[in-house]
């Protein structure tokens, strides 16, 4: 939390020693002027000005809020760079100008002086309004870049509490602060936060799909640095540079600091004119110009001005947030009952924009609930596990057409409430559904290829068990790598060819006599024994239960269950096998091919994807695309560590950029293709 602080912290001090300064500078005009009676028309600009500020962030709060994700993505890029420009442009402005403030404000507070109550306002609102806007836009930023609120809004706070502290003393001639290099000194840190605020929102664009380049990475380092460390969120947090990075963002940041602060520094170096004192005491301490009387403004409507400057930015975020959707309404409590009449009770018609439910299980099993359009099934929110009794939230975003609730009780037939038809709203995106027998047609196309592979993987085991028998071991280490690739390919993970495949591909880990236990069969025990000088004899009994086992396989898999849901679990599982097991060389029992191995699965995961694309596609092509993208990635990099006589090179004697690279690749593909379970997840229909 604290290292998302440290930004909001700097820019809230920052800031508000400007704002506080300026208030600091029009009240001791006036208080020397003799016109403290017009003390009120300034705290009410300043009043206006604090409420623009939030104002403003509440209109970007909710506007972002009631996007889709991508657009979300896109909104927060242009904003980001919105505020890299006001806050590159306040360091350089206040640079300039930290000599010369005093003076230009109290001109013109002196000019505003007469010419009425309302000139004093619109002055003291401007000059506040402009600290008030930047604060806002950039706060909001760093909030959405930290993913959280809490520190961002404790570091602004903090910071903001130490400038009117810092100000009133000031004022009150207890402290002397060197503006020039305050405002010198945190204009450089914050232009390497704007740095990374550039290129934060540059990947945003990316994200959004507004900016090209979103799989074109400069460096990964999630292999070999783990991003929820202190280390990696605190430079995250302060910099906003992350453990990967796309070379639009780097070659941005790289930039932008070349450029900003080359220009930055040589201003500072610069000789200035000897104006004022760089040194700030109180504002009250300054000369007492000599002026005429200054007439009092006439009491007629003196506050009707004030009034409107206070009360139009808050009207006019109140009209933006409800034409845009507004906050949530309040959370309208629905039935969940595998009762025809009782699922859905309590559901009236809601208004478009996001919306709470609070979804109550009133009947006997535990459900699944689903809010629906009932003609296409497309789902719009969802919980599952809903016990009996018991009630959570389920937030959905609202749009035009129909809405019914369904209501799928453990064991029982699925129920649908009444449908009500909404109007007012945008369209909104949802999950169509997929049924099993959806997936049916995928899960035989996938069989036919594991059928057809375990065919192939008997021959290959027979070819390896045939050269032992014959002693020809520099033949069996060359067959064995083919066969265990072929292997390897099918998906073996979690399950998929049940018990078979501890005896087939198992490891001596947690086995009694480890290397030397009896259980401890399969291609890794006679991988043991030919890369460990074995001899034939001894390896023939090895190779025979080998051979055993997979024509076992061949023989049992046609009518093993294979729960078709199960199908798309495993585009993920085998490459979190791929992370665990053969990137770390944990399998390695002296051949050195774990990254063989990994190509293999890649293999194995690119015909599962193969046989789900339409379903896929139909649903998300953009996750299809990054996905695609990411297994050429990592295919490349995999071959990459293949020599051109055919051996490989074990993962251990990877260059460490080559091996953090290819684990960073890796991750961010799991990342991709997390999302594929829960888009072909089977859901129930009337």
């Amino acid at each position: 939390m604290w290292d998302d602080a440290f930004p909001s912290f700097l820019i809230g001090l920052r800031e508000g020693l400007e704002a506080g300064l300026i208030v600091s500078i029009l009240v001791a005009t006036l208080v020397r002027s003799g016109q403290k009676g017009r003390l009120p028309q300034v705290w009410t600009g300043v009043l206006a000005a604090i409420a623009l500020a939030l104002s403003f962030g509440a209109v970007l709060t909710f506007t972002a809020a009631n996007l889709s994700g991508q657009a979300q993505e896109a909104f927060g890029g242009v904003l980001s760079l919105i505020a890299v420009a006001f806050v590159t442009a306040m360091v350089f402005w206040m640079r300039r100008s930290a000599r010369n403030l005093s003076a230009e404000i109290r001109e013109k507070v002196t000019a505003a002086l007469g010419m009425g109550a309302g000139v004093l306002v619109v002055t003291s609102f401007l000059a506040v309004g402009r600290e008030g806007l930047e604060t806002s836009l950039f706060l909001w930023t760093t909030a959405r870049s930290a993913g959280e609120a809490t520190g961002p809004a404790i570091g602004a706070a903090i910071g903001l509490v130490l400038a009117a502290g810092l100000c009133w003393g000031l004022y009150r001639r207890v402290l002397k602060i060197n503006l020039t290099r305050f405002f010198t000194n945190t204009g450089l840190v914050l232009i390497v936060i704007a740095a990374g605020v550039l290129s934060y929102g540059l990947r945003d664009l990316q994200e959004g799909g507004v900016l090209p380049g979103g799989h074109a990475y400069a460096f990964d380092l999630s292999g070999s640095l783990d991003a929820g460390s202190w280390y990696a969120t605190l430079v995250q947090g302060v910099f906003n540079l992350t453990v990967t990075m796309t070379w639009l963002q780097v070659l941005a940041y790289v930039a932008y600091l070349a450029v900003v602060l080359t220009l930055f520094v040589r201003g500072v170096r610069t000789p200035k004119p000897a104006a004022e004192p760089a040194v700030a005491e109180s504002p009250a301490a300054e000369p007492k110009p000599e002026a005429a009387p200054v007439a009092q403004a006439p009491t007629r409507n003196r506050w009707l001005l004030p009034a409107a400057l206070v009360a139009v930015p808050a009207v006019l975020a109140g009209t933006v947030i409800a034409v845009s959707g507004g906050k949530p309404a309040a959370a309208a409590t629905v039935t969940v009952s595998d009762a025809g009449s009782e699922c859905g009770k309590g559901f009236g018609t809601p208004r478009p924009g996001q919306q709470t439910f609070q979804m109550h299980n009133a009947g006997s099993k535990t459900s699944e609930v689903y809010l629906v359009n009932p003609a296409t099934n497309a789902v719009y929110g969802e919980i599952e596990g809903l016990a009996p009794g018991t009630t959570r939230p389920l937030t959905a975003t609202i749009g035009n057409g129909d809405l019914a609730w369904r209501c799928v009780p453990t064991g029982g037939d699925p129920v649908t409430s009444a449908t009500v038809h909404i109007s007012g709203g945008s369209e909104v995106k949802a999950v169509l559904p997929v049924s099993e027998d959806d997936l049916n047609a995928p899960l035989d196309q996938y069989k036919a290829y594991v059928n057809g592979g375990l065919a192939d993987l008997l021959t290959l085991t027979q070819k390896l068990q045939a050269d032992v028998h014959g002693g020809d071991l520099a033949a069996a280490r060359a067959d064995w790598l083919t066969a265990h690739l072929a292997y390897s390919s099918l998906g073996a993970a979690y399950g998929t060819f049940a018990d078979l495949d501890k005896k087939i591909n198992g490891r001596a880990d947690g086995l009694p006599g480890g290397l030397q236990d009896p259980d401890f069969t399969g291609f890794h025990r006679v991988e043991y024994g030919l890369w460990h000088g074995e001899g034939a004899d001894s390896l023939a009994p090895a190779a025979d239960q080998l051979t055993a086992d997979v024509a076992d396989l061949q023989q049992k898999f046609p009518g093993q269950d294979f729960d078709p849901g199960d199908l798309p679990l495993r585009t993920h599982e085998i490459l979190e096998n791929t992370l665990q097991f053969e990137l770390s060389g944990d399998t390695d029992a002296g051949s050195g091919t774990n990254l063989a191995t990994a190509q293999a699965n890649v293999a194995g995961t690119r015909e599962l994807l193969t046989v789900l694309q339409p379903l896929i596609q139909a649903r998300s092509p953009q996750l299809l695309d990054t996905v695609n993208a990411g297994m050429k990635r990592l295919g490349d990099l995999l071959t990459a560590a293949q020599h051109p006589d055919g051996s490989w090179t074990p993962v251990q004697q990877l260059d460490p950029a080559a091996r953090m690279q290819l684990n960073g690749a890796t991750g961010q593909l799991l990342e991709d293709l997390a999302p594929i379970p829960d888009l072909l997840e089977i859901r129930k229909s009337a």
